[in-house]
């Protein structure tokens, strides 16, 4: 879990929409590396609501934004 930055220009994986800055807002995404048979493949990108409405498709949010522990 990451606050979005300005200037950000990535796409979520669910919705397609843009993950935008907003300064009222404070939104925040799900960055997730994917590995592949051990190797890493890809990132993805969501908004937050997105990754919980896809029922955490690569786990729990870890609210620190660090890597997941247990």
């Amino acid at each position: 879990m990451r606050a979005v930055e300005p200037g950000n220009d990535v796409r979520c994986v669910r919705c397609g929409k843009q993950i935008k800055f907003a300064a009222r807002t404070h939104p925040r995404q799900v960055i997730a590396n994917v590995y592949l048979e051990g190797a890493w493949n890809r990132v993805d990108h969501f908004h937050e609501e997105c990754y919980l409405e896809a029922d955490e498709p690569y786990g729990p949010i870890d609210t620190l934004g660090g890597p997941l522990t247990g």
